[in-house]
């Protein structure tokens, strides 16, 4: 099982979210730590994404200590700039 982490900038959009999307998010991301690769597609260089509903993630994982590193995390068409 994988720990998902949020970096600063990450936590901060995250937490002026209205709570209702963000117990949807919390939820998607517990299913994520489970089995990562499945929810997961590869985007530039090292990095992963994945689409929670308007919202993305950009992810970086590392395998040996277990942890996805949620870098960037905003609406869909801001987080591509």
């Amino acid at each position: 099982m994988y720990e998902v982490q949020f970096s600063s900038t990450a936590t901060k959009f995250f937490k002026n979210l209205p709570q209702d999307i963000q117990n949807r998010i919390r939820k998607k991301f517990k299913e994520i730590e489970v089995n990562p690769m499945r929810y997961l597609e590869h985007y530039e260089g090292d990095h992963h994404k994945i689409r929670i509903g308007d919202y993305r993630a950009l992810i970086d994982i590392d395998h040996h200590r277990k942890v996805l590193v949620v870098q960037v995390f905003d609406k869909r068409g801001r987080i591509y700039q």
